[in-house]
């Protein structure tokens, strides 16, 4: 178990590829340790064929970050690793290199809760080049996830129109750390609560929870398990109604609802986990309803996602709240963000930034190069116009128009704005954190607003109107210089 190693040994800074490792033992090698680097996290496509992705995992980042040394188990078990040759991968002076390490990055991020979109950098990171590198997987594997589940979360509460929606996902998701991850991730993306337990002490979410088809099934009715869980949990009783017969099951709540009111308690609900949810549910709540039980709610489950919500809605489904397990916590249907980690200016002692940049047969994967800051514009409504990537010294009143990073042909003029605001804020200077992080709830709360800044065609599942993003004219001049001169130093 994951927590077996974590009570002998909390270190994480060998959460990384081995790549990173053998990179930082060539850069000490080569007397690049200490230069300085800088690093921008930022992803290209959208996922879901959605409008946006959410900013999460923040505050777990920063939690690594804050215990990011290499612990004497670490480089202990470094020095067995072997070479193609049978001899040492890494010799003593790397390893007592990464056992006398401190971190002493300064990193920018995005806050938590906030919309962005594709090419934007994320988290800005600028250190000596070996801290920079290192921190490139764990950084990638907590961002990426929880920003996709967040999203996931935020589009499934967007579909549930208000509807209260539980995330049910701890028994399918990847892994111990991916349910919780998971649970914190869809509760920032709107989630009212989780039925993991252990998320719920950890990050202080709400937990839900009643009873299961093995309660059911234990007792010779199903009157009689609804009537003993009553006694057991009277003001907790959402009766899982579809065992052995979804309409008999309703029935036999509703004979346990009425005992219960007639002892002054209110059943919670009924659960429908198979079936027609919007037949059954348009049944049970006329049910409900005549016996005088219409404070009950109807909550659904099953296979449930934002897409099958919303037809349900469509349908005049009666239900009032929902349970999505698989397909938020896995993120199903497309179950990887794709942010990258990539290398934009280094600095070598005594000498000023040189910037870098990636070359690719596809324009797509040409990165942006040099050190940059985001720009949200808004108008005097507070929504959000336009987001402009820029050189980290240019102010956003001199940004004029904003360029199409993938096509130069298409522009954007900004103006009839009201304000501009920096998307990176510091985080960690020198190593040390300067940022007070926000209760969970406040992040959840931060999403919220932030999206109803979103123009609603941003908000569609299907063909979402495209956010304007694009380079200032100044990055898209030095970007372009770059590519081609280094595609003339090949032609040449």
């Amino acid at each position: 178990m994951i927590s077996d190693f974590f009570e002998s040994d909390p270190s994480l800074a060998l959460a990384l590829d081995q790549y990173e490792l053998t990179m930082a033992s060539g850069y000490l090698k080569s007397g690049l340790a200490e230069t300085e680097a800088e690093f921008h996290m930022f992803f290209r496509t959208l996922p879901f064929g959605g409008g946006y992705v959410i900013m999460a995992g923040l505050e777990s980042l920063i939690s690594i970050l804050n215990r990011f040394r290499f612990s004497p188990r670490d480089t202990a078990y470094l020095a067995t690793l072997k070479d193609n040759m049978g001899e040492p991968l890494f010799d003593p002076p790397f390893l007592d290199y990464l056992q006398e390490l401190v971190f002493t990055c300064d990193v920018m991020a995005v806050e938590e809760g906030t919309p962005v979109f594709p090419n934007e950098p994320l988290v800005r990171v600028r250190g000596p080049l070996i801290q920079a590198q290192l921190l490139e997987s764990i950084l990638l594997n907590t961002l990426n996830f929880q920003s996709l589940v967040a999203t996931k979360a935020a589009r499934i509460c967007h579909a549930a129109q208000g509807d209260p929606v539980v995330e049910f996902g701890f028994r399918r998701a990847q892994g111990l750390d991916g349910a919780l991850s998971a649970a914190r991730a869809a509760y920032i993306g709107g989630c009212v609560g989780t039925s993991n337990t252990l998320a719920g002490k950890w990050y202080g979410i709400p937990v839900m929870g009643t009873h299961a088809h093995s309660w059911v099934m234990l007792f010779d009715t199903e009157l009689e398990a609804f009537e003993a869980f009553s006694q057991a949990m009277p003001h907790n009783c959402v009766f899982l109604v579809d065992t052995y017969n979804t309409l008999e099951g309703v029935k036999n709540a509703i004979r346990v609802g009425l005992n219960m009111k007639a002892r002054g308690v209110d059943m919670v609900g009924i659960r429908l986990d198979s079936g027609d949810l919007a037949y059954f549910s348009q049944a049970a709540r006329r049910m409900l309803d005549e016996a005088g039980l219409d404070k009950a709610v109807i909550m659904a489950s099953n296979e449930l996602d934002e897409y099958l919500i919303r037809s349900l809605k469509l349908q005049g489904a009666a239900i009032g709240a929902w349970g999505v397990g698989t397909k938020l916590a896995t993120c199903q249907d497309d179950p990887a963000l794709g942010g990258v980690y990539k290398l934009t200016a280094v600095r070598k002692k005594g000498q000023d930034w040189q910037n870098k940049l990636k070359m690719s047969e596809q324009s797509v994967k040409i990165t942006i190069p040099g050190i940059q800051q985001v720009y949200r514009y808004e108008d005097s409504n507070g929504m959000f116009i336009a987001d402009a990537i820029v050189e980290h010294t240019e102010k956003p009143e001199n940004v004029e128009r904003i360029i199409d990073p993938n096509d130069p042909l298409r522009t954007k003029r900004l103006k009839d704005y009201a304000s501009a605001e920096p998307l990176l804020k510091p985080v960690f200077q020198a190593g040390r954190q300067v940022v007070t992080t926000p209760l969970l709830a406040a992040v959840r709360q931060r999403t919220a607003d932030q999206l109803k800044k979103l123009d609603p065609s941003h908000h569609r599942f299907e063909n979402p109107h495209v956010y304007p993003v694009g380079i200032s004219p100044t990055l898209h001049r030095i970007r372009d210089d770059m590519v081609n001169a280094i595609r003339a130093s090949f032609s040449g």
